[in-house]
Parts: structure tokens; C-alpha cells; sequence
């Protein structure tokens, strides 16, 4: 019944309940519309805020260590390379496009902040201890997926016809790194990730009314004008096939075997193990989606929004996270008889 009652409590959270309001709005054609200017105010809002908590819980976490730098960059690499897996899987067994898929592939590299909110309650509901550092390795797989699903997209997107009396075609391999790394959401995500780490307890007080507080309700508008998107966009589900359903499952389930195995090599604490393999098994829906949103208008919203949050994230919250901690207790189980 605990369980029942968390799944509950978050699917009948506000910010999902926003979400499913403008999904309503948009199917009942009502006027209702967010302005461009706010949206992508919400959006950077949501990154600088992101950003920040997690530069400074990270800076505050007690117990900083070589561990820690060992996970954070295990992490990091995860949420990278993930994405390039979740490219190739989709060009082999779906039809969609390839700007698209890296839209889709960098969802599914980063993570949700729902979800892994939603893992430490069924820990906290279960007397399960876990590293409060954790909320950082959150914060770091956040930016290194939009970056290599950046990445994926700019080698993947059609080029103007070469001049043959140019050597423009050698000089384009070198554009999307730059590109990327001077992206408007990286610089966002990456800078006040860091402005956070610098100002540490100080910098968080200041800004603390503004930065935090308000976290929530900006998230329920966002989620609010994300739903309107998807109903915006609802043409684009004639491309929506089966398969990109089975995606949307498997890869999930897939990245949590890969950060099973990678926290027994780091020896992590099961309650801390568990977090860490949600982390690898969520996709997100706020960081990512906002990203997108500003460097990559021309992917289908209408595709990798219903994907990461209509698929995915109900699957986490309902069978994912009881599914990985049995697996993490079994592992454990066997990893030290």
C-alpha cells in the first residue's frame, strides 16, 4: 500500500497535473497560449536553477572524496555516451528522422528529477540509507547529454550542396564542436552549475528567494505550455510507430543493467547503488525538453515529449523503480555471498 500511495502522490503531483491540463487545452482547442518570450524565459529559468542547486549542493555535500570524483566522472561519461546508443538503436529499429533521434537520444541520456525524487521516498518509505551527494551526480548528468545529443544532431543534419571550388566540406567536420560547446543551454547549464560551486552557502542564500523557492511553480508552467506543445505538434504522432513505443521501454531498462554493473565496480552502498542505476534508467522531461526547445526547434516535440514523458516516465514510477531495486538487492545478494 506504501508503494500504491507513492505512485499516487506523484502522478497527481501538480506539475504532471499541468502538464495533462494543457494536453486538455490543446485537444479542446482552447485559446490558451503561452507567449514565445516566456517560454524560453521558463526554460532558462529551469537551467540556471537546475545549474545552480547542484553546483552548490555539490560544494556542500559532506564527505567530499575521491569516490565521489570517481562516480561524478563515471556519471558524467555515462550521460554522454549514452545518447550515442540510444542513436544507433533508434536509426536501426525505427523510422524516424535523424534530427529527431538526437532529440530523443539525448532525453534518454540525461535524467529526471521526478523520478529520482520518486526513488528517494521509496528508500525513505523503506528505512534505506543512501549519499546525499547524489543530488549532485544529478545535477552533472543534466548538461553532458544535451552536448553529445547536440553533437549528434549537427553530424546528422543535412548540409548545403559544397562548392566544388571551396574546401568548405573539410571545414564543416569542425563546426558542430564548436557549435556545441557555445550552445546557449550548455553555457546555462555548465555556468551556473559552476557560479553555484564558487558561491557555495553564501551564493545560494542571495539568490535563494528567486533561484529555489519558486522552482516548483515555474516547473508547472513549464510543463503547462509542454502540454499545449505535444497537442501543437500531434500531427507529428502519424510517425509514432510501435517501435518507438518498445524504445521507450527497453532503453530504460538497458541503462539500468549498465549502472548495475557499474555501481558494484564502484562498490557503492545498495541505497546509494539503486539511485544511481535510476539515474542511468530515467529520461528527462524538464532539463532536456527546455534545451531542446532553444538550440533544436527543428526535432518533432511531438515525438520526443510523449516518448520521455508519457512512456517512460510513467513506466519508471510504476515498474521501474520497485524492478531495479529488486535487481540492485539481488546483485547485492549474490556480489557479496
Amino acid at each position: 500500500m506504501e508503494l500504491l500511495g507513492l505512485i499516487s502522490k506523484n502522478f497527481l503531483s501538480p506539475a504532471i497535473l499541468f502538464f495533462v491540463l494543457g494536453i486538455i487545452a490543446g485537444i479542446l482547442k482552447s485559446d490558451l497560449k503561452i507567449p514565445c518570450s516566456i517560454s524560453k524565459f521558463l526554460a532558462i529559468y529551469l537551467m540556471i536553477s537546475i545549474g545552480f542547486k547542484g553546483g552548490n549542493s555539490f560544494i556542500l555535500d559532506e564527505g567530499f572524496n575521491n569516490n565521489i570524483i570517481i562516480l561524478a566522472i563515471v556519471a558524467v561519461s555515462i550521460s554522454y555516451f549514452n545518447p550515442f546508443l540510444a542513436f544507433k538503436l533508434l536509426v536501426r529499429f525505427t523510422n524516424v528522422d535523424k534530427i529527431t533521434a538526437a532529440a530523443i537520444a539525448a532525453h534518454y541520456g540525461s535524467v529526471s528529477i521526478v523520478t529520482f525524487t520518486a526513488a528517494v521516498s521509496f528508500l525513505n518509505l523503506n528505512n534505506i540509507a543512501f549519499q546525499s551527494y547524489m543530488i549532485s551526480i544529478l545535477a552533472l548528468m543534466e548538461a553532458p547529454a544535451i552536448l553529445s545529443g547536440l553533437y549528434i544532431a549537427h553530424k546528422n543534419s543535412p548540409s548545403p550542396s559544397p562548392n566544388p571550388s571551396s574546401n568548405i566540406s573539410k571545414q564543416d567536420k569542425r563546426l558542430p564542436l564548436k557549435e556545441v560547446f557555445t550552445n546557449s543551454a550548455i553555457i546555462l547549464l555548465i555556468g551556473s552549475f559552476f557560479i553555484g560551486f564558487i558561491t557555495g552557502k553564501e551564493g545560494m542564500e542571495k539568490v535563494e528567494s528567486f533561484l529555489i523557492t519558486p522552482f516548483n511553480g515555474v516547473l508547472c508552467l513549464f510543463l503547462l505550455d509542454m502540454g499545449l506543445s505535444v497537442v501543437r505538434n500531434s500531427h507529428q504522432l502519424k510517425n509514432f510507430a510501435f517501435s518507438l513505443f518498445l524504445f521507450g521501454i527497453a532503453m530504460p531498462i538497458l541503462s539500468a543493467l549498465l549502472g548495475l554493473v557499474l555501481s558494484l565496480l564502484l562498490a557503492l552502498d545498495k541505497g546509494t547503488s539503486f539511485l544511481f542505476v535510476v539515474l542511468c534508467a530515467s529520461s528527462s522531461y524538464i532539463a532536456v525538453p527546455a534545451a531542446l526547445r532553444l538550440a533544436l526547434p527543428e526535432a518533432k516535440a511531438g515525438i520526443y515529449l510523449p516518448m520521455s514523458l508519457s512512456i517512460t516516465f510513467p513506466f519508471n514510477i510504476i515498474v521501474g523503480i520497485p524492478i531495479y531495486y529488486s535487481l540492485v538487492s539481488y546483485a547485492y545478494h549474490i556480489y557479496h555471498t
